[in-house]
This record gives C-alpha cells, sequence and structure tokens, in this order.
C-alpha cells in the first residue's frame, strides 16, 4: 500500500497533474507489485517561495518543472524493485506530462506493514 505525496510549484493544469498521478500509478503496478485499485495520492502545490531547492545536485541541474515524489511503502521490496521503479517513473513522465527526466526527484520511505490502517480502525496487515 503506497502512499504518494507530490509536490511541485503551483500553476500547473489539472491534465497536467492527473498525468503525473497516473504514470506514477503505473509504473508502481508495473514495477512495484502494487495491486489493482492500491491508489492513494496527494498533490501539493507551491508557490515559489514555499517550494526551494537546489538549482543542481549531483551533476543534475533541476529546473522550475521540479516534481517531488515521496513514496510510503511498506519495507518488503528488493533494490532491483526499487531501481526499476524509479526508472520507470522517470520513463513514464517524460511520456506525459512532458517532465524532463531530470526533474523527477523521487524518495521512498519504508515502513513495517502492521504500520497501516485504510480504515475502520483496523491494522488490516497486522
Amino acid at each position: 500500500m503506497p502512499l504518494v505525496r507530490i509536490d511541485l510549484r503551483r500553476g500547473k493544469s489539472a491534465a497536467y497533474k492527473k498525468a503525473i498521478c497516473d504514470g506514477i500509478y503505473r509504473a508502481m503496478t508495473e514495477s512495484f507489485a502494487v495491486p489493482k485499485d492500491d491508489r492513494f495520492m496527494i498533490v501539493n502545490e507551491h508557490d515559489a517561495d514555499n517550494f526551494v531547492h537546489a538549482e543542481s545536485y549531483l551533476d543534475i541541474a533541476y529546473s522550475d518543472d521540479l516534481v517531488i515524489i515521496q513514496i510510503t511503502a511498506n519495507d518488503t521490496r528488493a533494490l532491483d524493485q526499487k531501481k526499476a521503479l524509479f526508472a520507470r517513473i522517470a520513463a513514464l513522465l517524460a511520456e506525459s506530462p512532458g517532465v524532463r527526466k531530470e526533474d523527477v526527484f523521487i524518495n521512498i520511505v519504508e515502513v513495517k506493514k502492521e504500520n497501516w490502517s485504510f480504515g475502520n480502525g483496523i491494522a488490516q496487515y497486522a
């Protein structure tokens, strides 16, 4: 059950934000073993003064179109799955809505399975 938080600069269209969500979800189902309908995403838009990032880091130059993606997921995936997910998200977002691969910043936060409640006050994975 990944929970995806997407942060970007304010001003993008609804279609642009939907394409980002669709691309991330598709990548997760294709390369991260996420089941169908396991889709929980939050898009946060920020004014320029509240979205601060380096101009470049590790020889990667960022633009104002930087998209920061944080995925909270169970700590059950192997390194190869994580690398495949990173590559697939970057490729799909480059296709639609046209985000440069350099501007796709991804972080995975791993948690134990029992740390989720999908509703009703029940720890469904515990």
